[in-house]
């Protein structure tokens, strides 16, 4: 079992449909067809979207997305139209609202991995590649690759695993041209944020990115190169041949599985409410992962 642990009702906005809600974000549609998409302060693991709260999430990720969707733009166009909150409103909208164009979004997660880690890697030790790419041998947990790959995978539902695959698969769900691009660019990508964040302390070790067409031209939605689609590690303390210590919400797995959370991932039953302090020390993160980026101070 996965998903919602307590899903919550959405938010009833004059003009406004809501569409879906999500693990982050919810997700609505204006009266002019745009799309307004709201980050809230839910975080997920295993595939749960947890009781628990982290208080200011919803707005980092959202500024986060915004810093960085400025340093790539020439690379490709994205979907936000603006960051105004709707009339009507809750004033908690304020900083995790974006007013997006409505895109024809690509089936496909486009995932870069700079390091091996994650599914990457059990993929990995099981024959030498990811995704069909060949590796070569004597890779570690954390190894930097000798060059960048794309490793995409197919959209899952809310509580099921997004599924790995092949680039010739994508190629076959949307075309050859698309996803020559959708690689070529996601590469790009990562390749600019990974220089960037170099330069600030922090290896990018691997992101996510979602594509959509808009009149036929390609653009990158959703959130891009913040803690929840990427894994931020700090440089100083980057060690293969272990698990990295990591700007992402790495805490609330390892408490959950550790014997203090008293649940066990692979039964029926959904996961705890997370201890203050696990909670306190994840926002803690998030914000360092936004200051240490942008430069810019949170309070």
């Amino acid at each position: 079992m996965s998903g919602f642990v307590t899903k919550p009702e959405p938010v009833q906005v004059p003009g406004l449909i809501h569409l879906h809600t999500g693990k982050v974000r919810d997700l609505y549609r204006a009266e002019n067809g745009d799309l307004v998409m709201v980050a809230s302060d839910r975080t997920s693991a295993y595939d749960w979207v947890l009781p628990n709260e982290i208080p200011d999430k919803g707005r980092i990720l959202t500024q986060l997305s915004m810093w960085w969707f400025e340093r790539i733009a020439d690379i490709v166009p994205n979907h936000v139209i603006s960051t105004e909150v709707p009339a009507g409103a809750p004033a908690d909208w304020a900083g995790r609202t974006m007013i997006c164009r409505s895109l024809e979004m690509a089936p496909i997660e486009c995932v870069a991995r700079g390091y091996l880690t994650g599914s990457g890697l059990l993929e990995y030790r099981a024959d030498r590649t990811v995704c069909g790419i060949a590796l070569p041998e004597g890779l570690e947990d954390g190894s930097e690759l000798p060059a960048p790959i794309y490793t995409p995978a197919l959209k899952a539902e809310v509580g099921e695993h997004d599924e790995n695959v092949p680039y010739e698969e994508t190629a076959r769900r949307v075309g050859a041209e698309l996803a020559s691009q959708l690689r070529r660019t996601t590469l790009d990508v990562y390749s600019r944020a990974r220089d960037i964040a170099r330069a600030r302390g922090i290896i990018l070790a691997d992101t996510k990115f979602e594509f959509g067409l808009a009149d036929g031209e390609l653009v990158i939605g959703d959130e891009v190169l913040t803690p929840d689609s990427s894994r931020f590690w700090p440089a100083d303390a980057w060690e293969p041949g272990r698990a990295q210590p990591s700007f992402d919400k790495q805490i609330i797995r390892d408490w959950l599985t550790s014997p203090a959370s008293g649940w066990d991932r692979h039964g029926e039953l959904p996961p705890p409410a997370l201890p203050a302090e696990v909670v306190d020390r994840v926002r803690g993160r998030y914000i360092e992962a936004y200051e240490r980026l942008t430069g810019l101070d949170w309070s």
